[in-house]
């Protein structure tokens, strides 16, 4: 089957984002375990990563769910960002942009809502593919196989002729079932390399 575009995760594949433990940070200033504080919060960061609630109320739903000041959820929130955009693989990206015009390309991310533009303003990513999927915009997320499905639909592929690339193996192995030729990235090179070898 001839490969007609070309699909990226962004978090761990075109922006490199380690773990930097704000969550514990936090956790600990508020005098709880981080088991705990990840039970009060989750239910604020799956609605922010569909789409269900907008920013405003994320500050709003953390500051009454923490017992926290407007000051501190902004403080908090900058933290989250801080981890969540990490710092751009240039290589990869490089990669990426030139694949076009030959490829179609796309942007695939389980996401959060104001990523966009934050992502946008830091990286540019609208301006180095042709079409972004964010799970908060579509409301629904990796590996829901509606989401791939989609994706193909709006570059205007079938899945077989696509390639999607992400480091989570559980996102590979459903881009896989939904008929993609889904890569698991470990690194620039072997990523580079075994797309190469599929195009």
């Amino acid at each position: 089957m001839v490969v007609r575009a070309v699909v990226f995760d962004i978090g761990g594949v075109l922006e490199i984002t380690p773990a930097l433990g704000w969550d514990t940070v936090w956790a600990d200033r508020l005098g709880l375990s981080p088991a705990e504080f990840y039970e009060r919060t989750f239910p604020v960061w799956r609605a922010g990563s569909i789409g269900a609630i907008c920013e405003a109320d994320v500050h709003r739903r953390l500051g009454d769910l923490l017992g926290l000041a407007e000051t501190q959820v902004d403080a908090l929130m900058s933290d989250v960002w801080t981890e969540y955009l990490g710092s751009l693989n240039v290589e990869l990206s490089e990669y990426f942009r030139g694949l076009r015009p030959r490829y179609r390309t796309a942007i695939l991310s389980n996401s959060f809502v104001g990523a966009r533009e934050r992502e946008h303003e830091r990286y540019g990513f609208g301006d180095i593919t042709d079409l972004i999927v964010y799970s908060h915009e579509v409301g629904m997320s990796k590996p829901d196989p509606r989401i791939y499905e989609l994706t193909c639909g709006r570059l205007g592929v079938r899945p077989e002729e696509a390639i999607f690339l992400d480091d989570v193996e559980p996102f590979v192995d459903a881009a896989r079932q939904a008929g993609m030729q889904a890569i698991l990235f470990k690194n620039n090179e072997q990523a580079i390399a075994d797309i190469d070898v599929s195009l």
